[in-house]
C-alpha cells in the first residue's frame, strides 16, 4: 500500500495532534455523555455532538472504531465487486469524517471525491482539520456541508453512499427517507451500525428498502432474498447478524476510554447493495470459528438462503488447516470466488 494513503496509524496519529490539549476530565464526562446517547434506544431530531469539547471525545473515542468497521465493509463490497472503484461519494451523517478515512483507503490515492453531509457544524469543522493533517489528496479534498439529517436532506447523484453509527440518531421517518434518498442517488449504498439487537434490527429495515428499491446486496448476505436470521427469531429465536474488527488503542484513545488494553474488538452489523454486477461470496463465516480437537465447527449463512453449521475435520486435508484459519466474517470456503 501506497504510504501516503490513510491507515489506521495515520488516523491516530491525526488524532493526537489535534487533542493533545485536552483535558482528561472534560474528555471523560463528554464519553460517558457520548456513550449514554450511542447505546440509547431513543433516537432525537438534533445532533448529539454539540461543541468543540464534544466533537474533540468523540474524534477519541469513537472514530478508530468506526474507521475499522467501515473499512471492514467495505472490503466485503471490494471483494464482491473487485473491478468497480466509485468516481464520488456522499457519507450521510459523515461527522468528523471517519467513513471517509476508510474509502480514501479503499481505493486509490487520488478519488473518490468525497462530500460529508452532517448537521453538526463542530464535528465537520474538526473533520476537516483531520483531514488537512492527514497529508493526503483525497481527503484534503473533501467537501464538508452542513445540513440536516432529515426527510428534506437531498443528494446529487453519487457512485457511493455511506451511512455509519447514524441510523440511531433519527427517528423512524428520518430513516426511512435517508435510506430511500441514497438508494435513489447512488450506485452503491454502505450502511454501518452497532453490532447489537437493535442495530441489526436497523440494518435489517434499510437492507429491505434497498432491496425494494432495485438494488442487490453485494455483502455481507450471499443472497438478496429475505434474512434467514429473521425467519428464526419469528418462531422465538433472538439472535443477530453481526461482525467485528480488530481497533488498536493509542495511549489517547485507552485514556479517553478508561481502558488498559492495546485494542478492543468493535462489533457492527452493516449492508452493502449495489445497482451494478457483483458477486457475493457463496456463504459467509457468521460466528467466530469453533476450534476443537481435530475438528472445527463453522456457521455460516449460505446463498441458499439459509443458516448452516459446517463440521471440518482433520480428513478434510487441507480445508481442514485452511478451516483453523478462517475468521469470522469470511468467505467459505476460502477464495471460492
Amino acid at each position: 500500500m501506497n504510504a501516503t494513503l490513510p491507515t489506521a496509524e495515520a488516523l491516530r496519529s491525526a488524532l493526537a495532534g489535534l487533542l493533545d490539549g485536552l483535558p482528561p476530565t472534560q474528555a471523560a464526562q463528554a464519553v460517558e455523555r457520548l456513550i449514554a446517547n450511542y447505546r440509547g434506544t431513543t433516537p432525537t431530531d438534533a445532533p448529539v455532538l454539540r461543541d468543540r469539547s464534544d466533537v474533540a471525545a468523540y474524534a477519541a473515542y469513537r472514530m478508530p472504531a468506526t474507521f475499522e468497521a467501515v473499512r471492514s465493509a467495505l472490503a466485503a463490497l471490494r471483494a464482491a465487486a473487485p473491478e468497480w472503484s466509485p468516481a464520488t461519494h456522499t457519507d450521510i451523517g459523515g461527522g468528523t469524517g471517519a467513513a471517509s478515512w476508510a474509502v480514501a483507503e479503499a481505493w486509490d490515492e487520488d478519488g473518490p471525491r468525497t462530500t460529508v453531509i452532517d448537521w453538526a457544524e463542530p464535528a465537520l469543522a474538526l473533520g476537516r482539520e483531520l483531514a488537512v493533517a492527514s497529508g493526503v489528496p483525497a481527503l484534503r479534498a473533501v467537501e464538508w456541508q452542513r445540513s440536516r439529517i432529515s426527510t428534506a436532506l437531498r443528494i446529487e447523484s453519487t457512485d457511493l453512499v455511506t451511512v455509519s453509527y447514524v441510523l440511531n440518531e433519527l427517528t423512524a421517518k428520518d430513516r426511512a427517507a435517508i435510506v430511500t434518498e441514497a438508494a435513489r442517488a447512488a450506485r452503491a449504498v454502505v450502511i454501518v451500525e452497532p453490532g447489537t439487537p437493535d442495530g441489526y434490527a436497523r440494518i435489517i429495515e434499510a437492507r429491505d428498502q434497498l432491496v425494494e428499491a432495485g438494488l442487490k446486496i453485494a455483502a455481507p448476505c450471499p443472497h438478496s432474498a429475505r434474512c434467514p436470521i429473521t425467519a428464526l427469531n419469528e418462531t422465538g429465536g433472538s439472535d443477530w447478524c453481526h461482525f467485528a474488527a480488530r481497533v488498536s488503542r493509542s495511549s489517547l484513545h485507552r485514556q479517553v476510554k478508561g481502558g488498559s488494553l492495546p485494542y478492543e474488538d468493535e462489533k457492527f452489523s452493516y449492508v452493502a447493495a449495489v445497482r451494478f454486477p457483483a458477486e457475493p461470496v457463496p456463504a459467509r463465516v457468521t460466528r467466530k470459528p469453533q476450534i476443537r480437537k481435530g475438528l472445527v465447527l463453522i456457521e455460516l449463512c449460505t446463498d441458499a438462503e439459509e443458516l448452516r453449521r459446517e463440521t471440518v475435520t482433520k480428513r478434510h486435508g487441507a480445508l481442514y488447516k485452511e478451516a483453523r484459519d478462517v475468521a469470522w466474517g469470511d468467505e467459505w470456503p476460502p477464495h471460492a470466488g
